[in-house]
């Protein structure tokens, strides 16, 4: 299965907010690559709000929600250094592929009873 990650950043012109869009897919597996994208652009124009958007992204696995949050709440951020905002969808989109593929396999191998 392909989890590619792909991430947009966007500064404001003012220095307010630099937004890191996310799309593709953020696992347990790949979500330490975005954490250093994160902490970079919480100092590039101190103190800016850092908007890590993930409601764009095809496949967010809960855990690595977690795991992020868990980096951002727990870093050493140097002063002055601003905060950081994960905007998640309401509802996790799973991998389009995973699921309907496993259970068409389940249904069809007689399994089950």
């Amino acid at each position: 299965m392909d989890h590619k990650l792909s991430v947009l950043v966007q500064v404001d012109l003012d220095g307010a907010y630099v937004r890191l869009a996310v799309t593709g897919c953020l696992t347990e597996a790949n979500q330490h690559v975005l954490y250093p994208l994160v902490r970079r652009a919480r100092t590039l124009i101190p103190p800016v709000t850092v908007s890590v958007d993930l409601t764009a992204a095809g496949h967010v696995e809960q855990i690595a929600v977690d795991l992020l949050r868990w980096a951002v709440d727990h870093d050493a951020a140097p002063d002055g250094s601003g905060r950081v905002e994960l905007l998640v969808p309401g509802v996790l989109p799973a991998h389009r592929h995973a699921a309907p593929s496993v259970v068409r396999r389940l249904e069809t191998s007689g399994w089950g009873g």
